[in-house]
């Protein structure tokens, strides 16, 4: 599938290409990007652990009671709704609903004190939240464990991706960036290991709810062994150690171009407080990001992608499958989206994010559609078992929609917001992304098991329209960001023949003002500096657009 042409793909005019240099990746950057990205580990261990916890029947036996006595009767409401159960849902959803008030809380400390403070008190959130959890003696000691989880994934995910997209060269941000995401299908994929590997335990779910301890030390680690990424430092002043740091990362003592970038949108939002950058997110200007930001997570979660990841082990257990063989298929399918998160690092920053948003899609709609197809088929004469082949037919189609999500939706549901902001509005764009996504994760993981209650078969046609709906608003409206240093992004918004409309003549106007302000005020400070015109003007980016 070739890369339509609906929206203008940005380029670099090649001369301007050599102000940043070659950037080629070098050990020390690689090894900062992946144990920053172990803050994915929190959020997919927690991701991973759920089903496989409340299919334990030991765990539902002792905090939802109403649960196992369906689970353990003959007489079920059809094999679609024994776990039909507001409380065993809200054992999921509350994650994501700590998550979505933490946010706001996390972009401000991550302005603030910087993007590893946010990382530090995350890991600090998800170790009390392990601790409680292995440790509950109730329900509600349970539900507390789980909102201290939640907390740390709000701010883990607000902070994370926005550190990999600064501290990335630009050539390669769309690879680092996605170690992320790959960090969070390995902890989903060690999370079933852990799931099946103590399913014949009794207390076995302490021990899955009390490993994610592991992923949270390491995320602990790193926060205080990791170097700030220097778009912050600058922004909060310690512009010497930024600079400091710029040249670590790009192993290079000529960073020049990069920093003149950095300080130009520095004294775009120098008198940007963290109020006024959310209020800014609300002007015409940053319409296109903030529409992104929300879209993007949204229809991310309506993909369908954590009704599978929250209850394949719950799902298949009701289609019929055993224990044993439920807890086997989620490793299965853990294995396929690891993989397939592999293809996506070493291809996105190639081959783009449009191409690969709108290629998910496709494969992501197609597998919703036999899923719903083989359901239907499968308990259309009042079966309340599908038939062992049926079931492997699921468990293939359901492999082909995570291979799909995993390299497409999955990790660029990260990296886009994450690089699509000007330094003023950059945390609070990413918190507005964060929060949403926890929203509909919420509202996702608190109705999937009624609604598959409710609508059986037809719950995946639902999901495959939503993929439809946002495949057709990328095609339109989302921009290519590839090999674009990451404050000139807002650039391709200003120059893009839908957005412009609908920013109006005089947002467009705006940001190729404020840009072009920024650059003179850079080339004057360089002259004080001691630097030609015409050296500084070779290193001053443009973003042009193929005819």
């Amino acid at each position: 599938m070739a890369p339509v042409a609906a929206a203008p793909i940005a380029t670099l005019a090649s001369g301007h290409l050599q102000a940043y240099g070659d950037q080629k990746l070098n050990a020390y950057v690689v090894s900062v990007a992946i144990l920053a990205a172990s803050g994915g580990l929190l959020f997919g261990y927690d991701l991973g652990i759920t089903g496989g916890v409340e299919s334990n029947s030991q765990f539902l036996e002792e905090f939802f009671p109403d649960v196992y006595a369906a689970e353990q009767s003959s007489d079920l409401n059809g094999p679609y709704c024994t776990f039909n159960s507001a409380t065993l849902q809200f054992f999921t959803s509350v994650l994501f609903l700590a998550g979505l008030i933490t946010s706001p809380f996390a972009s401000y400390v991550s302005d603030k004190r910087g993007r590893l403070v946010s990382m530090f008190i995350a890991a600090v959130f998800f170790l009390i939240g392990a601790g409680l959890n292995a440790g509950a003696q109730d329900l509600a000691m349970l539900y507390i464990g789980r909102c201290c989880l939640g907390a740390g994934i709000g701010f883990a995910n607000a902070s994370v991706p926005v550190y990999l997209s600064e501290a990335a060269p630009f050539r390669y941000r769309g690879a680092l960036n996605q170690l992320f995401q790959l960090a969070t299908t390995i902890g989903i994929f060690v999370a079933q290991l852990v799931n099946y590997g103590v399913r014949n335990w009794a207390a076995g779910w302490r021990l899955s709810l009390g490993l994610a301890a592991v992923p949270a030390l390491v995320l602990l680690v790193g926060s205080l062994v990791l170097p700030e990424s220097p778009n912050s430092l600058y922004q909060r002043g310690h512009v010497e150690r930024a600079e400091q740091v710029l040249k670590r990362l790009r192993k290079s003592d000529d960073v020049s171009a990069e920093l003149d970038d950095i300080r130009e949108a520095t004294m775009l939002c120098a008198k940007t407080s963290t109020l006024d950058s959310w209020r800014q997110l609300g002007h015409r200007k940053n319409l296109p990001q903030l529409t992104i930001s929300i879209l993007i997570p949204l229809f991310q979660q309506f993909t369908g992608i954590n009704a599978i990841m929250f209850y394949v082990p719950v799902l298949f257990k009701s289609l019929g499958s055993g224990a044993e063989t439920a807890l086997l298929n989620t490793v299965i399918i853990g294995c396929v989206n690891v993989v397939s998160t592999l293809v996506a690092i070493f291809s996105v920053d190639r081959l783009g994010r449009r191409f690969w948003f709108l290629e998910g899609g496709v494969q992501m709609c197609t597998s919703m559609i036999v899923v719903s197809a083989v359901l239907g088929a499968g308990f259309s004469s009042g079966a309340t078992v599908l038939p062992e082949s049926m079931s492997i037919g699921v468990l293939v189609v359901i492999c082909v929609f995570v291979a799909a999500f995993a390299w497409s939706w999955g990790p660029l549901g990260w990296l886009v917001p994450s690089e699509i902001h000007a330094l003023s509005t950059r945390t609070a764009g990413m918190s507005v992304a964060v929060s949403t996504n926890f929203l509909f994760s919420f509202v996702i993981g608190q109705t999937f098991i009624s609604m598959l209650c409710a609508m059986e078969w037809g719950v995946f046609l639902f999901f495959a329209g939503f993929v439809v709906i946002m495949s057709v608003f990328v095609y339109f409206f989302v921009v290519e960001t590839r090999h674009v240093p990451v404050e000139r992004v807002p650039l391709l918004f200003a120059r893009h023949h839908l957005w412009k409309k609908l920013m109006g003549a005089e947002a467009t106007e705006e940001i190729e003002n404020d840009f072009a302000a920024a650059t003179h005020a850079s080339k004057d400070r360089a002259l004080e500096d001691g630097d030609t015109l015409e050296q500084r003007s070779s290193s001053t980016w443009q973003v042009v657009y193929p005819e």
